[in-house]
């Protein structure tokens, strides 16, 4: 896998996560007691043996960057190739913003340029998962497809006018693709995932370019395959997947991860999932808490009860709080006699004395980063 390398775009549309990509691009966002979105990514791509790695940030990078780093915890600092943090830059054709993913790679064309590896693997940031890259590569190599798109079939991933979905053959060849449809069509929803040659990849950005095309989707993939100029196949991931779309389903995942069985399965031994470390002392707990079902990070004082949560490093919970089905990230705090339940609480966000919070079920409350409550 040595003549494979990964690219990671970040410059997704956020709107409808609201206050928590207020300051972060989605992969910078915080899941499951210590994680980020990317590092289920890079992880993967860092556990098929890849070794050079370039994420395209756009908006709102430097919480990204910052995470990152030099790339030491996925083992990504080495002298030859490792990770490449690519920040937007002004030029008169170029203001900062990309329009599309085309634009994305076309401006970083010298990277791809100077990168020796035969084949690319390109990768967004709306999905998490966790699968066998290597699999994945070697059905590409094994098939003699000019490109492989991934897909999932789980239906939690469909959305109404949202997404992109595959038309499959049984030989595995893809026959037609979909993009944001009212109702979905077919079943195998694309993972924003695909493999090809470098050579080939510069060549179909620049070509779309000069024509004045933005979406790769819709401009390059599909006519490539109703024409049929050029095989696509596709591969099907068969693990779990989630589409972080939403608020929702932001929270829908977090809550996920309480159960065992999923845990398991998007951390399974072989694919171990790296992030950045902060060390901290182990979670404390007072004389009389309850704490059930939930995960608790490293650095936590808990001295109240807290139920079916996630909380993540350097959380308080005082004596007398009450938390419940609650996602709280770094550093937040509840005081004492405060009752939050179905609450998102960003970073160094505070919950009063006395407080209630509730919200429903199906939309949770979102405390944004620093908020007094």
């Amino acid at each position: 896998m040595k003549d494979v390398m990964g690219v990671i775009y970040t410059g997704e549309n956020d709107a409808r996560l609201r206050e928590l990509t207020m300051t972060r691009a989605i992969a910078a966002l915080p899941v499951a007691g210590r994680y980020r979105v990317i590092d289920f990514l890079v992880s993967s791509m860092v556990n098929a043996r890849m070794r050079n790695v370039g994420v395209i940030m756009q908006k709102n990078y430097h919480s990204l960057m910052d995470h990152l780093g030099s790339g030491k915890e996925w083992d990504l600092h080495g002298k030859n190739d490792g990770l490449y943090l690519l920040p937007p830059f002004l030029t008169r054709e170029n203001v900062g913003v990309y329009t599309g993913v085309l634009d994305a790679l076309r401006s970083n064309t010298n990277y791809l340029s100077r990168s020796r590896q035969e084949y690319v693997v390109f990768s967004g940031t709306n999905f998490i998962y966790n699968t066998h890259m290597r699999e994945f590569i070697q059905y590409h190599l094994d098939s003699g497809a000019e490109i492989s798109l991934m897909y999932t079939r789980d239906p939690s991933v469909q959305r109404e006018e949202f997404g992109t979905y595959l038309n499959v053959g049984e030989d595995g060849r893809v026959l037609d693709i979909e993009k944001d449809p009212t109702k979905p069509n077919n079943d195998a929803t694309f993972m924003e995932v695909f493999i090809c040659r470098r050579d080939l990849l510069r060549q179909l950005v620049d070509k779309a370019v000069a024509h004045g095309q933005h979406d790769i989707i819709r401009d390059v993939l599909m006519p490539m395959a109703a024409t049929g100029q050029a095989r696509i196949n596709a591969w099907e991931h068969k693990g779990p997947v989630w589409l972080i779309d939403s608020v929702q389903a932001f929270f829908r995942f977090n809550m996920d991860v309480l159960n065992t069985q999923t845990r398991r399965a998007l951390f399974p031994e072989d694919l171990p999932v790296f992030t950045k470390v902060r060390d901290e002392m182990p979670a404390r707990y007072g004389d009389s808490v309850t704490c059930v079902n939930s995960l608790v990070a490293d650095g936590c004082i808990i001295e109240g009860t807290v139920e079916n949560s996630i909380l993540f490093r350097g959380v308080r919970i005082a004596p007398d709080a009450h938390v419940k089905n609650c996602i709280i990230m770094q550093d937040g705090q509840v005081h004492s006699g405060a009752y939050i339940e179905n609450c998102i609480l960003d970073k160094q966000a505070v919950i009063k004395r006395n407080a209630r919070l509730i919200g429903p079920d199906a939309y949770p409350i979102v405390i944004a980063k620093n908020v007094v409550i």
